[in-house]
C-alpha cells in the first residue's frame, strides 16, 4: 500500500514524500488508520523544523533529523491486529499518529472515538486543547482567582479560554496585536502587549500591586519565563507550558531568588507526566482530559473554530509550515485534509 507523509530531513526543510507499507505485517496491539485529518502543533514542529529544539541533533532522540513531525490525527480504523481491543475496523478515532495518509498506531497510546456531532477538522484541533488543559489540571486552583497568561498562540488561546471557564479573571499577554484580538473574539477581555516594563505595569495596575496566584507561561521561552515569574504574587504558582528550547543568558540565582523568597511554587504542565488511560496512581489521564474538552467544545465553553485560520492539503505543507513560522498576523492553525 502507498502512503504518503511529512517529512522534515534536515533544519528548515519539510516535504511530502511516498513509501510503500506492509500491511500484511500488522503488529498484533497495531491498528491500521486511513487520515482525514492532522493538525499542525505550530510549538513543537516548528521547533524542531528550525532546529531551535536541541535535540534534533542528538542521535537516537525522538525528534533526531530525519523526523517524521505530528500527533494530531482523526480518522477511520481499515484494519487491526489480534490483541487490539480499543477499535474495531470502520470505527472513526482521534488518535496521536502522525502527519500521514495511513498511520500503524499502537493502541497502547490515546484511541479516543470521535463523536458523531461534532466536525472533524474540531475534533482533530483539538489536540491543541489536551496540550493546554494541563495548566488547569496541574496547579492547587482554589476559587476563582486571577490567572496571567502569557503567550497566546493556539495553546496559550485555549489555557487562557480554559481558565475563564473555570471563572477565573484571565489576563493575557502577547506583542502580537492580531493574537490579542483573536483573544478577545473568543471571550478573553483583558489582553495587554509591549515592553515587558510595561507588561509588569499593567498587570500590577490590574492586581492590585500582587501579581497574580496563577500565571501561565505559553510561549516556551526562558526569557518569558522570568518575565512571567516578576508578575507572580507571593506564595504563587508559576507553571511551565511551553517547553523551554532555545539558550537564554540569565542570573539563575536572581530568578531561584524570587522563587525563594516569594515562596512560589514551579510546576511543570508537561502533558506527558500523564498516563494514556485511567490508573489507580493517577488523578488524570489523557482519555479523561480528551473526554472533558470534547464536552466542554460542545457544551461552548471552548472555541476552536476561531483559531483555524487555515485547512489546507498535504501538498502544501511547506506553505503551512513558513505560514506558521513567519505570518503569525494570519496563520494561527492549521488543519491538514487528507
Amino acid at each position: 500500500m502507498e502512503n504518503s507523509f511529512v517529512l522534515i530531513p534536515a533544519q528548515n526543510q519539510v516535504k511530502l514524500e511516498t513509501e510503500i507499507i506492509d500491511t500484511n505485517s500488522l503488529g498484533e496491539d497495531q491498528l491500521l488508520i486511513e487520515t482525514d485529518w492532522t493538525f499542525i502543533s505550530a510549538g513543537t514542529e516548528l521547533s524542531n523544523l528550525t532546529g531551535v529544539e536541541p535535540l534534533v541533533w542528538q542521535e537516537g532522540s525522538w525528534c533526531h533529523y530525519p523526523w517524521r513531525p505530528g500527533y494530531a490525527n482523526v480518522g477511520t480504523v481499515v484494519d487491526k491486529g489480534s490483541h487490539v481491543t480499543r477499535a474495531n475496523i470502520g470505527d472513526r478515532i482521534f488518535t496521536y499518529a502522525g502527519h500521514e495518509k495511513y498511520a500503524l498506531y499502537d493502541q497502547g497510546k490515546l484511541v479516543f472515538p470521535v463523536p458523531e456531532d461534532l466536525p472533524l477538522d474540531i475534533v482533530v484541533a483539538s489536540r491543541m486543547a489536551g496540550v493546554a488543559s494541563t495548566a488547569i489540571l496541574i496547579p492547587d486552583l482554589h476559587g476563582t482567582p486571577p490567572v496571567v497568561v502569557f503567550g497566546l498562540g493556539i495553546v496559550g488561546n485555549l489555557a487562557s479560554q480554559m481558565f475563564r471557564a473555570r471563572g477565573c479573571r484571565v489576563i493575557a499577554v502577547d506583542p502580537v496585536q492580531h493574537r490579542r484580538d483573536l483573544a478577545n473574539q473568543v471571550g478573553i477581555e483583558v489582553t495587554i502587549g509591549g515592553s515587558p516594563e510595561e507588561v509588569q505595569e499593567q498587570v500590577m495596575d490590574l492586581t492590585e500591586g500582587q501579581g497574580a496566584p496563577i500565571v501561565v507561561e505559553a510561549v516556551g521561552h526562558s526569557a518569558v519565563c522570568m518575565q512571567a515569574l516578576a508578575a507572580t504574587c507571593k506564595l504563587g504558582q508559576l507553571l511551565l507550558l511551553g517547553t523551554p528550547r532555545a539558550p537564554v543568558e540569565a542570573n539563575l540565582t536572581d530568578f531561584l531568588g524570587k522563587v525563594h523568597y516569594g515562596c512560589i511554587r514551579v510546576l511543570s504542565c508537561l502533558e506527558w507526566q500523564y498516563p494514556y488511560y485511567p490508573a489507580i496512581n493517577a488523578d488524570i489521564s489523557h482519555y479523561e482530559k480528551q473526554h472533558m474538552i470534547l464536552d466542554w467544545i460542545r457544551e461552548g465553553r471552548l472555541q476552536l473554530e476561531p483559531l483555524i485560520s487555515h485547512r489546507m492539503s498535504p501538498p502544501e505543507i511547506e506553505k503551512a509550515y513558513m505560514g506558521l513560522l513567519n505570518e503569525k498576523e494570519t496563520f494561527t492553525g492549521v488543519a491538514l485534509q487528507w
